[in-house]
């Protein structure tokens, strides 16, 4: 170390200028070879004065010194890695013998094992069916709607040979209703004529219905007359420059959400060229937003132009008017809940029930049946408790039972449950069955003659129950999809704006279906503050946020679709939905 020398005629150290080269003397002193100050003995040199040179003693002292502070760091770190041993230990310990998460764990039937009791007993008011509904659309003064919002005011063609659009829609009955509805609004955008839908047939489905077998087809061509010209197939001249297969139709592959602005600069010059293009597939490919005049027709095509084929709506009238007349202590009011409890929905939330081994062993037979190894990427994380407690799992029958009886729903309620083949039907239904008696289905409803011809068509059996939901007083969803989307718009459309759902917060109930010292009063208050909840959100517009999403007309038809709700104001709101399935029958 070189050491500075100290200046004699004042106080302040001024430091010398260092020198790399360094020498030990014989008599124990280090020193700078460039240094002029000479040792401790010559005191007389005045730079020298007030400085200690090391000595041999200090030498060790300093070598002590490091190796003690060696020595406590290596305490430190011993210390440090038992202390995290004893985590890691006490971690395993807690992961084996630790409180699960608030909602994580699915405990309702214990919690419905010790409530039925009381549930069984309970003598309380129960909610009458038609004042279940307190909140009223409060319709604000708008200005009346102008041609401009029907009409088409944008993109022309100039005359020439017709363009032909063939889309290919896929997907469950709402999903491929969403298509049509796009197909029609893209027909219009590219001032195209638009070819029947045809309908993909898909593995998980396996409906192999077409177009005219869902929906009549006749009624949905003269709807759109005047807007939107529909013909069932192309002209022989086009069908003969592909072999007379559509197939052989090149396919124009469509972003999902596409903007108008997207068909008219990208998909138009290749209809112009060509005279006929195909999408496909054509689920989710325009986005909400679009011109006014193209979203009435969208709205046309959704809420007026689609209506079930004859057989579908013929069957539909007898299984209201039975539901009805097995709902005369109620007034013919009853309540409807989709239930998603199939075995391919359990499978595919992965969540856990009350099965135990048996379950898990059965739903990953389902699930290499049905998805083979779609589950077993690395990437995919499988978390049955998040799925939980963020409410992905369906509800299980017995949970929408101690639901609706919590919400005030006596047991002499009529209920219509639409659903498919439920999970161990025998065993999941009993508790439902046990708090609500007057429970029916349409195979219960309907003679096994009536239902022949759809066993088989999952599209044909969905849109059966589409319409006894429809006209139910109360709608109760329990899983999200396209199904209840779909049935909550054309409820607002037909019921002056308000939903009549109950959509329930099922990242609370699972909490609350968990709590094992949970009160059945206590569970009652948290049921009906839920169902009020529902009745406020019902007749809720959702904002209108700056996406090319936007918000889905299907779920919310105000305001977009508000020029066609006035049109028919008086014709179908004035009346209940039975009679709109009247109409439905003569077209």
């Amino acid at each position: 170390i070189n050491l500075s020398c100290m200046a004699s005629n004042n106080k302040s150290l001024t430091p010398m200028k260092a020198n790399t080269h360094f020498h030990t003397t014989t008599n124990g002193y280090s020193s700078d070879s460039g240094s002029s100050c000479p040792p401790r003995r010559h005191s007389s040199c005045p730079r020298c004065r007030g400085r200690r040179l090391p000595t041999k003693s200090h030498s060790f002292s300093r070598r002590e010194s490091f190796l003690w502070r060696r020595l406590r760091y290596f305490l430190l770190l011993s210390l440090l890695y038992v202390s995290g041993l004893i985590m890691c230990a006490c971690s395993f310990s807690s992961m084996l013998h630790h409180s699960p998460l608030p909602g994580s764990v699915y405990r309702s039937h214990q919690i419905f094992q010790k409530l039925w009791h009381e549930i069984q007993s309970d003598k309380s008011s129960a909610i009458e069916l038609s004042s279940v509904w307190r909140y009223k659309r409060k319709l604000k003064e708008q200005k009346p709607c102008s041609k401009s919002n029907t009409t088409a005011s944008g993109h022309f063609v100039s005359p020439g040979p017709e363009n032909y659009l063939i889309v290919e829609t896929n997907g469950g009955l709402n999903q491929q209703r969403s298509s049509i509805c796009n197909a029609v609004a893209v027909a219009r955008l590219l001032d195209a004529i638009l070819v029947i839908p045809r309908f993909e047939f898909h593995s998980v489905w396996r409906d192999p219905s077409e177009f005219s077998d869902v929906y009549d087809e006749y009624h949905f061509t003269t709807t759109l007359e005047g807007y939107v010209k529909v013909v069932r197939e192309l002209p022989e001249e086009l069908m003969e420059r592909y072999d007379f297969n559509i197939s052989n139709i090149p396919n124009f592959r469509v972003p999902a959400w596409a903007t108008a602005n997207y068909y008219l600069e990208e998909v138009y010059p290749a209809l112009h060229q060509k005279r006929v293009i195909r999408l496909a597939p054509f689920a989710n490919r325009l986005s909400m937003k679009v011109p006014p005049h193209v979203q009435f027709l969208r709205c046309l095509a959704n809420y007026e132009a689609l209506r079930f084929s004859f057989p579908i709506s013929a069957l539909a009238k007898k299984l209201v008017n039975r539901m009805i007349e097995k709902s005369s202590s109620t007034g013919g009011k009853y309540v409807s809940v989709h239930l998603r409890f199939e075995e391919d929905m359990v499978a595919f939330s992965f969540c856990v029930y009350d099965g135990g081994e048996a379950e898990n062993f059965e739903m990953d037979s389902i699930r290499e049946k049905g998805w083979g190894e779609k589950f077993k990427h690395k990437d995919r994380i499988i978390a049955p408790n998040l799925n939980r407690i963020n409410g992905k799992c369906p509800m299980t029958p017995l949970e929408v039972g101690m639901m609706l009886r919590g919400m005030g729903f006596a047991n002499s309620t009529p209920i219509y449950l639409a659903s498919g083949k439920i999970y161990q039907a025998e065993r999941n239904l009993a508790p439902l069955l046990k708090m609500f008696p007057l429970l029916q289905t349409k195979v219960s409803l309907a003679t096994p003659d009536e239902l022949a011809s759809f066993q088989g068509y999952s599209s044909r059996l969905a849109a059966l129950d589409y319409m006894v939901c429809l006209s139910s007083e109360v709608f109760v969803t329990t899983q999200g999809g396209n199904f209840p989307h779909f049935l909550m718009g054309h409820r607002r459309f037909l019921y002056d704006g308000h939903a009549k759902t109950i959509k329930p917060d099922k990242s609370k109930l699972v909490v609350l279906l968990q709590d094992t010292s949970i009160s059945w009063d206590a569970f009652k208050d948290q049921m009906k503050a839920m169902l009020a909840e529902s009745d406020r959100k019902g007749i809720m517009i959702p904002r209108v946020r700056k996406t090319k999403r936007k918000t889905s007309i299907y779920t919310n038809p105000l305001p977009d679709c508000r020029c066609l709700w006035e049109s028919q104001n008086s014709t179908l709101k004035s009346t209940h939905t039975f009679h709109m399935l009247d109409h439905s029958l003569n077209p």
